[in-house]
Order: C-alpha cells, then sequence, then structure tokens
C-alpha cells in the first residue's frame, strides 16, 4: 500500500504537486475533501472548518488543563476539539482504504503510526536577490 502525505508552506506548490503525483501514480488525491466531510457531519461551515483546522490544535486547550477546580470547556473549545478529532478519524479512514495521496491537514502527525506512509514536506524556494 502507498500512502504519501504532503505538507507544505505557503506558495509552494505542495497542492498541485500532490494532485499530480496522484494522477501519476492512478490513485486517490485528498485535500479539501476532508473539510467538505467534516462540515457535512458536524454541521459547521466549511469555512469555519478550514480555518480551526489550520491552527495549531493546543490553542484549543483551555488554559485550565491540569488545575483542580477547572471551569468547564467553552463551546467554541469543544467544536475545535470536534474538528481535530473528525479530521483524524477521516485521514485514518482515507489511508486504511488504500493507496492516496493525502495534502495538509497534518495528514503525517495523523499516520505516524501507519506503516508504508512517506511524508514529504515542500517549501517555498527563497526568491532571488534582486
Amino acid at each position: 500500500m502507498k500512502i504519501i502525505t504532503i505538507s507544505r508552506e505557503f506558495g509552494s506548490g505542495g497542492r498541485e504537486l500532490g494532485k499530480r503525483l496522484a494522477e501519476e501514480l492512478g490513485i486517490h488525491c485528498y485535500d479539501h475533501e476532508i473539510i467538505e466531510l467534516i462540515a457535512k457531519e458536524h454541521g459547521f461551515d466549511e469555512r469555519y472548518v478550514a480555518n480551526i483546522s489550520e491552527k495549531c490544535i493546543e490553542a484549543a486547550y483551555p488554559t485550565t488543563i491540569g488545575h483542580r477546580f477547572a471551569m468547564p470547556p467553552v463551546q467554541i473549545m469543544d467544536q475545535g476539539f470536534q474538528v481535530a478529532a473528525a479530521q483524524q478519524q477521516i485521514i485514518e479512514n482515507f489511508a486504511k482504504q488504500g493507496d492516496c495521496v493525502i495534502i495538509g491537514r497534518c495528514a503525517d502527525y495523523a499516520l505516524a503510526e501507519f506503516p508504508n506512509v512517506v511524508s514529504v514536506f515542500i517549501t517555498a524556494g527563497a526568491a532571488a536577490p534582486t
């Protein structure tokens, strides 16, 4: 089984590279479909899901974690955790279905324990000095 995750910097062309690679290999490429599934399954707006999934998950942790008398989590924080958990599950399901390229969405971390995963990071080259 071939599972390729592509993480990328803005402007690197990583999304296009992933799509072309999947096309050349004749396998599925998953990108925006992850956001669409999360939004559909949880009733969130796609823009909201995209925004949450681009942020670091640590930002969603309440500051009271680890304190004995913690306040109950804020609903907004719960939604962030729902998005992160759904994203993890969807990525794992895609990987279990067979060969694929998964672009972004922390797929390299989500599939760190999976066998046969190749993770690639695409960086934007520095502009030539003028």
